[in-house]
């Protein structure tokens, strides 16, 4: 592994980080939350349009700058610093991957375009809160989290020559603003039961999506119901047995590279803005930043984002070589954003818990991203089964 960047890569991070802190301080964050998709069109247009970040890891032949998962991580990362507002995740770490791995020729040529532009948000949903599973996170990507038979999720039938949805889904990262939806359903009933991926579109009759009321107000999420919806399958409709669950398992460890890299850049601005903080404010005489104490738990949360960036770079760079780390890297990365977020709260005192303080926006975002990809020792847990790590040792007290 080369543990430098590359000029262009430098020149991501660089002008990513300059445009974040024009478009997206802490007032343009909190207009963004207020707005009814909960993210700022004109902020995603600007890192379209100057960045082409949205098609940044998709081919060039569909519009797209053709980097690895190694830019997209670096990229998260400063997104992750900001709490930027926009559809990033969901529409290019999550719907546009699955789109390309699993799309006929056609879908890609109509769908991935106009997602490298900027002009076409997207979100995937799956039942429940199953995102870690379905992406093998915390689980092998298997069981019903798809529903099955009468079990609840999304259903699918067919309908001449096409297909139909029915059911809900709760807690889709963008769900309620996304253009287009990629629906994971249940499909053959008991005796042929399959996890198939389906195209709706957000215009789509019997389709009814609301926001719900999030922990985390930077990561908005909405419930999406299908009543009686016309979709369409992903992939060839001759190839309805595509193992589904394990192409979504294969891009869940590169998904979670990403998403490492961005909780290290939430981490490290949470991080930053405490020892801002303790230089500036004084008791009995002096900075608190100069009393021991303090000095010992910053530099311990200092040591836990470092050691978490390296293990997210590692992860980013296995994921461009077809190697394995994302849940580990994952793991590590929530543990420090968690420590950070809490010091942060603890040592700003009673400003920290006020809305007008942006510190309470990285603890929900720590909070809220261990429920929606953790929890952390599931991580850890299924990793070293995946490993085969006690496998043939006796359990010891």
């Amino acid at each position: 592994m080369d543990a430098g960047f590359t000029a262009e890569q430098g020149e991501i991070r660089r002008t990513l980080r300059e445009l974040l802190r024009k478009r997206c301080g802490p007032e343009e964050l909190r207009a963004a939350l207020d707005t009814p998709a909960g993210h700022d069109p004109a902020l995603w247009s600007a890192l379209a349009d100057r960045l082409g970040l949205p098609g940044l890891a998709l081919p060039e032949e569909y519009g797209g700058a053709g980097c690895s998962v190694t830019e997209l991580a670096l990229a998260a990362e400063e997104t992750g610093r900001a709490l930027a507002p926009s559809p990033f995740l969901a529409t290019a770490v999550l719907a546009a991957p699955v789109i390309l791995a699993l799309g006929t020729d056609a879908q890609r040529a109509a769908l991935l375009p106009r997602i490298a532009a900027g002009g076409l948000t997207a979100a995937l949903a799956v039942p429940g809160a199953a995102l870690a599973t379905a992406l093998a996170l915390t689980d092998t990507g298997g069981g019903d989290w798809a529903g099955g038979g009468r079990a609840g999720g999304v259903q699918a039938r067919r309908a001449g020559e096409g297909w139909r949805l029915f059911g809900q889904v709760d807690q889709v990262l963008d769900g309620h603003s996304a253009e287009l939806l990629v629906i994971a359903a249940h499909a053959g009933g008991f005796a042929r039961s399959r996890t198939l991926l389906f195209l709706v579109t957000g215009e789509a009759t019997g389709l009814v999506r609301v926001r719900q009321t999030a922990l985390d107000a930077t990561r908005p999420q909405g419930r999406v119901q299908l009543r009686d919806v016309e979709a369409q399958l992903l992939g060839e409709e001759s190839a309805e047995s595509t193992d589904v669950l394990g192409a979504l398992a294969a891009f869940g460890d590169r998904a979670a590279a990403v998403l490492a890299c961005e909780a290290v850049g939430a981490a490290d601005r949470a991080l930053e803005g405490t020892v801002e903080y303790v230089r500036q404010r004084e008791q009995f005489g002096r900075a608190i930043g100069s009393f021991q104490a303090v000095k010992h738990r910053l530099a311990d949360v200092y040591v836990q984002v470092q050691a978490a960036r390296s293990a997210a770079y590692y992860a980013a760079w296995a994921a461009a070589h077809g190697e394995r780390a994302g849940a580990l890297a994952l793991a590590q990365a929530l543990d420090a954003l968690r420590a950070a977020a809490a010091e942060g709260i603890q040592l700003h005192g009673g400003i920290g818990f006020t809305w007008e303080h942006e510190a309470h926006l990285y603890f929900k975002r720590a909070a809220g991203d261990e429920l929606l990809f953790g929890p952390v020792h599931r991580l850890r847990a299924h990793a070293a089964d995946a490993a085969r790590l006690f496998e043939g040792r006796e359990a010891t007290v």
